[in-house]
Protein backbone atom coordinates (compact mmCIF):
# COMPACT_ATOMS: atom_id res chain seq x y z
CA UNK A 1 0.00 0.00 0.00
CA UNK A 2 1.04 3.63 -0.82
CA UNK A 3 3.30 2.91 -3.78
CA UNK A 4 1.49 5.96 -5.57
CA UNK A 5 1.15 8.40 -2.50
CA UNK A 6 0.83 11.79 -4.13
CA UNK A 7 0.41 11.33 -7.47
CA UNK A 8 -2.40 11.79 -9.46
CA UNK A 9 -3.98 9.57 -12.23
CA UNK A 10 -5.61 10.75 -15.42
CA UNK A 11 -7.03 6.69 -16.98
CA UNK A 12 -9.32 6.95 -19.55
CA UNK A 13 -12.13 4.59 -20.25
CA UNK A 14 -11.99 4.90 -16.41
CA UNK A 15 -16.20 3.57 -15.85
CA UNK A 16 -15.49 -0.13 -16.71
CA UNK A 17 -13.54 -2.89 -17.17
CA UNK A 18 -9.41 -2.80 -17.00
CA UNK A 19 -9.80 1.12 -16.46
CA UNK A 20 -11.89 0.71 -13.76
CA UNK A 21 -9.79 -1.49 -12.04
CA UNK A 22 -6.90 0.38 -12.53
CA UNK A 23 -8.60 3.38 -11.37
CA UNK A 24 -9.65 1.31 -8.03
CA UNK A 25 -6.17 -0.52 -7.27
CA UNK A 26 -4.18 2.69 -8.05
CA UNK A 27 -6.55 4.56 -5.47
CA UNK A 28 -5.78 1.91 -2.95
CA UNK A 29 -2.19 2.70 -3.89
CA UNK A 30 -2.79 6.26 -2.56
CA UNK A 31 -3.24 8.01 -6.29
CA UNK A 32 -5.65 11.04 -7.05
CA UNK A 33 -7.79 9.46 -9.88
CA UNK A 34 -9.66 11.59 -12.84
CA UNK A 35 -11.59 9.63 -14.48
CA UNK A 36 -12.04 10.17 -18.14
CA UNK A 37 -15.16 8.24 -19.66
CA UNK A 38 -17.42 8.48 -22.73
CA UNK A 39 -21.17 8.12 -22.49
CA UNK A 40 -21.91 6.35 -18.87
CA UNK A 41 -22.67 8.95 -16.15
CA UNK A 42 -23.87 6.51 -14.20
CA UNK A 43 -20.78 3.85 -14.13
CA UNK A 44 -18.28 6.85 -13.37
CA UNK A 45 -20.04 8.02 -10.72
CA UNK A 46 -20.74 4.66 -9.57
CA UNK A 47 -16.81 3.77 -9.91
CA UNK A 48 -16.10 7.82 -8.39
CA UNK A 49 -18.15 6.64 -5.20
CA UNK A 50 -15.95 3.44 -4.95
CA UNK A 51 -12.87 5.44 -4.95
CA UNK A 52 -13.74 8.05 -2.42
CA UNK A 53 -14.62 5.44 -0.04
CA UNK A 54 -11.36 4.06 -0.26
CA UNK A 55 -10.55 7.49 1.05
CA UNK A 56 -8.60 8.83 -2.31
CA UNK A 57 -9.31 12.18 -4.12
CA UNK A 58 -11.57 11.49 -7.12
CA UNK A 59 -12.89 13.63 -10.16
CA UNK A 60 -14.65 12.55 -13.48
CA UNK A 61 -14.99 13.79 -16.89
CA UNK A 62 -16.61 13.32 -20.03
CA UNK A 63 -14.88 13.34 -23.27
CA UNK A 64 -14.85 11.57 -26.29
CA UNK A 65 -10.63 10.32 -26.52
CA UNK A 66 -10.62 11.28 -30.43
CA UNK A 67 -11.51 14.75 -30.03
CA UNK A 68 -9.16 17.00 -29.35
CA UNK A 69 -10.91 19.96 -28.11
CA UNK A 70 -12.29 17.30 -25.50
CA UNK A 71 -8.68 15.94 -23.99
CA UNK A 72 -7.51 19.77 -23.90
CA UNK A 73 -10.50 20.25 -22.08
CA UNK A 74 -10.38 16.49 -19.29
CA UNK A 75 -6.59 17.73 -18.57
CA UNK A 76 -7.33 21.32 -18.17
CA UNK A 77 -10.67 19.99 -15.78
CA UNK A 78 -7.74 17.67 -14.05
CA UNK A 79 -5.26 20.46 -13.27
CA UNK A 80 -8.10 22.34 -11.99
CA UNK A 81 -9.55 19.55 -9.73
CA UNK A 82 -6.68 17.80 -8.46
CA UNK A 83 -3.59 18.95 -9.95
CA UNK A 84 -1.90 18.48 -13.47
CA UNK A 85 -1.49 14.56 -13.67
CA UNK A 86 1.82 12.15 -13.31
CA UNK A 87 0.42 9.45 -14.30
CA UNK A 88 -1.61 8.77 -17.32
CA UNK A 89 -3.35 5.42 -18.41
CA UNK A 90 -4.43 5.19 -22.23
CA UNK A 91 -6.68 2.29 -21.76
CA UNK A 92 -10.08 3.40 -23.41
CA UNK A 93 -10.58 1.23 -26.57
CA UNK A 94 -13.29 -0.24 -29.18
CA UNK A 95 -13.31 -3.68 -30.30
CA UNK A 96 -12.60 -4.72 -33.78
CA UNK A 97 -15.88 -4.44 -36.46
CA UNK A 98 -15.63 -8.23 -37.38
CA UNK A 99 -15.44 -6.86 -41.27
CA UNK A 100 -13.15 -8.32 -43.81
CA UNK A 101 -11.25 -5.31 -45.08
CA UNK A 102 -12.51 -6.04 -48.53
CA UNK A 103 -16.45 -5.17 -46.72
CA UNK A 104 -15.06 -2.63 -44.67
CA UNK A 105 -16.10 1.22 -44.88
CA UNK A 106 -13.37 4.08 -44.28
CA UNK A 107 -16.04 5.57 -41.40
CA UNK A 108 -15.97 2.00 -39.20
CA UNK A 109 -11.89 1.65 -40.28
CA UNK A 110 -11.50 5.69 -38.78
CA UNK A 111 -13.49 5.20 -36.00
CA UNK A 112 -11.46 2.57 -34.68
CA UNK A 113 -8.40 4.45 -35.16
CA UNK A 114 -9.94 7.32 -33.50
CA UNK A 115 -10.17 6.10 -30.17
CA UNK A 116 -7.47 3.24 -30.06
CA UNK A 117 -4.93 5.35 -31.32
CA UNK A 118 -5.86 8.98 -32.02
CA UNK A 119 -7.06 8.85 -28.48
CA UNK A 120 -3.69 7.91 -27.12
CA UNK A 121 -1.78 10.36 -29.15
CA UNK A 122 -3.72 13.05 -27.80
CA UNK A 123 -4.03 12.25 -24.44
CA UNK A 124 0.23 11.64 -24.61
CA UNK A 125 0.90 14.79 -25.98
CA UNK A 126 -1.06 16.84 -23.63
CA UNK A 127 0.59 14.82 -20.49
CA UNK A 128 3.37 15.57 -21.96
CA UNK A 129 3.05 19.31 -22.47
CA UNK A 130 1.97 19.15 -18.78
CA UNK A 131 5.06 17.45 -17.01
CA UNK A 132 7.22 20.21 -18.94
CA UNK A 133 5.41 23.13 -17.20
CA UNK A 134 5.58 20.67 -14.07
CA UNK A 135 9.02 19.67 -13.32
CA UNK A 136 8.94 16.50 -15.83
CA UNK A 137 9.23 12.85 -14.89
CA UNK A 138 5.73 11.00 -15.01
CA UNK A 139 4.62 7.12 -16.25
CA UNK A 140 2.44 6.86 -20.21
CA UNK A 141 0.90 3.09 -19.54
CA UNK A 142 -0.83 2.18 -22.93
CA UNK A 143 -3.10 -0.54 -22.77
CA UNK A 144 -2.32 -2.60 -26.29
CA UNK A 145 -3.51 -6.64 -26.93
CA UNK A 146 -2.15 -9.34 -27.94
CA UNK A 147 -3.39 -8.42 -31.35
CA UNK A 148 -0.93 -6.07 -31.32
CA UNK A 149 0.84 -9.47 -32.59
CA UNK A 150 -1.51 -12.01 -33.25
CA UNK A 151 -3.71 -11.29 -36.43
CA UNK A 152 -7.33 -12.12 -37.15
CA UNK A 153 -9.56 -11.94 -40.06
CA UNK A 154 -11.49 -9.43 -39.38
CA UNK A 155 -10.04 -7.40 -37.33
CA UNK A 156 -7.80 -5.34 -39.30
CA UNK A 157 -8.90 -2.11 -37.66
CA UNK A 158 -8.18 -3.14 -34.28
CA UNK A 159 -5.00 -5.32 -34.87
CA UNK A 160 -4.06 -2.00 -36.82
CA UNK A 161 -4.56 0.15 -33.80
CA UNK A 162 -2.68 -1.83 -31.30
CA UNK A 163 0.32 -2.50 -33.65
CA UNK A 164 0.04 1.50 -33.93
CA UNK A 165 -0.08 1.72 -29.67
CA UNK A 166 3.11 -0.49 -29.60
CA UNK A 167 5.29 1.77 -31.82
CA UNK A 168 4.04 4.89 -30.43
CA UNK A 169 4.47 3.57 -27.15
CA UNK A 170 8.22 2.55 -27.95
CA UNK A 171 8.96 6.16 -30.02
CA UNK A 172 7.80 7.82 -26.90
CA UNK A 173 9.38 6.31 -24.73
CA UNK A 174 12.73 7.40 -26.51
CA UNK A 175 11.71 11.28 -26.73
CA UNK A 176 10.51 11.17 -23.25
CA UNK A 177 13.77 9.75 -21.78
CA UNK A 178 15.70 13.21 -21.53
CA UNK A 179 12.11 13.69 -19.39
CA UNK A 180 12.23 10.98 -16.99
CA UNK A 181 8.93 10.11 -18.33
CA UNK A 182 8.68 6.20 -18.44
CA UNK A 183 6.42 5.07 -21.08
CA UNK A 184 5.10 1.43 -21.36
CA UNK A 185 2.44 -0.67 -22.87
CA UNK A 186 0.60 -3.97 -21.74
CA UNK A 187 -0.69 -6.39 -24.01
CA UNK A 188 -3.17 -8.19 -22.27
CA UNK A 189 -5.00 -11.27 -23.73
CA UNK A 190 -8.49 -12.52 -22.89
CA UNK A 191 -9.92 -10.31 -20.15
CA UNK A 192 -13.54 -10.77 -18.36
CA UNK A 193 -14.37 -7.26 -19.49
CA UNK A 194 -17.51 -6.17 -21.85
CA UNK A 195 -15.49 -6.86 -24.63
CA UNK A 196 -15.79 -10.46 -23.98
CA UNK A 197 -19.38 -10.20 -22.67
CA UNK A 198 -20.58 -12.93 -25.05
CA UNK A 199 -18.14 -15.59 -23.63
CA UNK A 200 -19.09 -14.35 -19.97
CA UNK A 201 -22.70 -14.69 -21.08
CA UNK A 202 -22.17 -18.50 -22.16
CA UNK A 203 -20.00 -21.16 -20.78
CA UNK A 204 -19.90 -22.87 -24.26
CA UNK A 205 -18.50 -19.87 -25.86
CA UNK A 206 -15.95 -19.65 -23.01
CA UNK A 207 -15.08 -23.02 -23.19
CA UNK A 208 -13.59 -22.57 -26.67
CA UNK A 209 -12.37 -19.35 -26.31
CA UNK A 210 -10.11 -20.34 -23.70
CA UNK A 211 -8.96 -23.45 -25.16
CA UNK A 212 -5.87 -22.54 -27.00
CA UNK A 213 -5.03 -20.76 -23.73
CA UNK A 214 -2.42 -22.59 -21.86
CA UNK A 215 -3.46 -21.49 -18.12
CA UNK A 216 -7.49 -22.44 -19.67
CA UNK A 217 -8.57 -19.42 -18.33
CA UNK A 218 -9.54 -15.50 -18.99
CA UNK A 219 -7.74 -12.81 -16.80
CA UNK A 220 -9.71 -10.85 -14.54
CA UNK A 221 -9.22 -6.92 -15.18
CA UNK A 222 -7.13 -6.58 -11.71
CA UNK A 223 -4.54 -8.28 -12.77
CA UNK A 224 -3.61 -6.35 -15.84
CA UNK A 225 -4.11 -3.52 -13.07
CA UNK A 226 -1.74 -5.03 -10.57
CA UNK A 227 0.33 -5.34 -13.24
CA UNK A 228 -0.63 -1.34 -14.38
CA UNK A 229 0.39 -0.85 -10.44
CA UNK A 230 4.17 -1.78 -10.87
CA UNK A 231 4.61 0.13 -14.10
CA UNK A 232 3.14 3.17 -12.29
CA UNK A 233 5.02 2.68 -8.89
CA UNK A 234 8.84 3.55 -8.30
CA UNK A 235 9.40 0.58 -8.68
CA UNK A 236 9.44 0.58 -12.54
CA UNK A 237 11.98 3.70 -12.94
CA UNK A 238 14.61 2.05 -15.07
CA UNK A 239 11.51 0.33 -17.25
CA UNK A 240 10.75 2.10 -20.66
CA UNK A 241 10.19 1.30 -24.18
CA UNK A 242 8.76 -2.08 -22.93
CA UNK A 243 5.45 -4.75 -23.29
CA UNK A 244 4.25 -6.54 -20.53
CA UNK A 245 2.24 -9.62 -21.98
CA UNK A 246 -0.62 -11.22 -19.35
CA UNK A 247 -2.07 -13.28 -21.47
CA UNK A 248 -2.13 -16.76 -19.31
CA UNK A 249 0.62 -18.25 -22.29
CA UNK A 250 -1.89 -17.61 -25.22
CA UNK A 251 1.15 -16.22 -27.74
CA UNK A 252 3.45 -18.75 -26.58
CA UNK A 253 0.54 -21.64 -27.85
CA UNK A 254 -0.48 -20.08 -30.97
CA UNK A 255 2.58 -21.70 -32.94
CA UNK A 256 1.45 -25.30 -31.72
CA UNK A 257 0.50 -27.98 -33.95
CA UNK A 258 1.10 -26.33 -36.78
Amino acid sequence: MGKLDGQIALVTGASSGIGKATAIEFAREGASIFILYHKDDAEAEAVKSEIEALGARCATGRADVGSEPDILSAFAACAQKLGTPTILVNNAGIDSAGIHVADMTLDRWNETIRTNLTGPFLCSREFVRGRQSDAGAGKIINISSVHQDIPRAGAADYDASKGGLRNLTTTLALELAPLKINVNNIAPGMVLTQMNQEAIDNPKIMEEQIASIPWKRAADPKEIARLAVYLASQDADYVTGATFVIDGGLMLNMGQGA
